[in-house]
């Protein structure tokens, strides 16, 4: 946080009417020193903030310039700048959250977007880049673990600390972190709240029918990951498998009237289509690329009838995507 104690005393000496020699005078100090606190070229002794905030009949907070809800206001608009910054501009977010950690060093959530984006985000972590901000990084993962309450940045924390450990060539130490730190299938907060509810009532179909929802996009992500990152399927054999699984989720979606293998096709057509456009090593050509964007805006459309009359699918995807059913 930027210390203003200098802005502060020269505004509140102005407002009072006094001159810096008279206030110097006050204080025992020189005019010289308070010029210098009020350019910002040094800071009064400590011993001097409470006789300071004394003769401006101010609190030390107002003396310092701390003012927690602006804090607050200034850090979540950071933030929300930061989060458009990471989609089009990584130099830019970077810049952005760099300063972020040094204006504001200790409040966690600016320490856990700090760490996450120095790492490069949750998956693919680069192990020499893990390794190199290791101190720093258990560093912040220790004030998160003994500090927070905001459980996702506890885990979070976790989560990196199981990463270093692993890119120290201790994987099995890893493990036991996620295995005891992190819930199974059956244990996650969208299997609670359906357990909330009995069996019979409108409350309980729509949780096991958006839990429904949400494992299948999360399934058909693992579909498209497990054949396009296997090395050993060629290119052309891989593209051909995972679009004939999405052809045929769409047609027992639309044959059926099922939505949920309607979610299924348009999750592998856009999981297919993110992949060819982003991962050229797998050699995604542009006759592909334009092919399953086609067929991910088709089976789109499907599900966005779906969804006029089923609010758990609606509500599935107005929470992963910006928009209710945007591509």
């Amino acid at each position: 946080m930027r210390i203003m104690i200098g802005e502060n005393i020269k505004r509140l000496r102005t407002e009072k009417g006094v001159t810096q020699e008279r206030l110097a005078d006050a204080m025992n100090v020189t005019s010289a020193s308070v010029s210098k606190w009020e350019r910002g070229e040094s800071f009064p002794d400590i011993t001097m903030l409470g006789p300071l905030a004394f003769y401006f009949d101010v609190s030390l907070d107002e003396l310092m310039g701390y003012d927690k809800e602006k804090v607050n206001e200034d850090i979540e608009r950071i933030l929300e700048e930061y989060g458009k910054a990471a989609m089009t501009d990584r130099s830019k977010a970077q810049q952005i959250i760099t300063d972020a950690y040094r204006d504001y060093p200790n409040d966690y959530q600016v320490m856990d977007a700090y760490m996450w984006h120095i790492a490069n985000g949750y998956a693919e972590n680069d192990p020499s880049v893990l390794l190199a901000h290791k101190e720093e990084f258990l560093s912040i993962c220790e004030k998160l673990i003994e500090g927070c309450t905001w459980e996702r940045a506890r885990l979070d924390a976790w989560n990196m600390k199981a990463k270093i450990l692993h890119a120290e060539g201790k994987t099995d130490e890893a493990i036991k972190i996620y295995a005891g730190k992190f819930t199974n299938w059956y244990q996650t907060g969208g299997q609670k709240i359906e357990q909330l509810f009995g069996k019979d009532t409108p409350e309980f179909l729509y949780w096991v029918r958006r839990n429904m929802y949400e494992l299948s996009l999360f399934a058909a992500d693992k579909l498209v990951k497990s054949y396009f990152f296997d090395a050993g399927i060629p290119y052309g054999e891989m593209v051909k498998k995972l679009e004939s699984f999405g052809d045929e989720a769409l047609r027992i979606g639309r044959e059926m009237r099922e939505a949920y293998y309607l979610v299924e096709a348009r999750s592998i057509f856009a999981r297919l289509h993110n992949d060819l456009c982003f991962r050229k090593t797998r050699g995604g050509t542009e006759e592909d690329v334009d092919r399953i964007r086609e067929k991910c805006i088709a089976a789109l459309e499907d599900v966005r009838t779906a969804s006029e009359n089923d609010a758990a699918l609606y509500d599935v995807m107005k929470r992963y995507f910006d928009h209710p059913l945007c591509v």
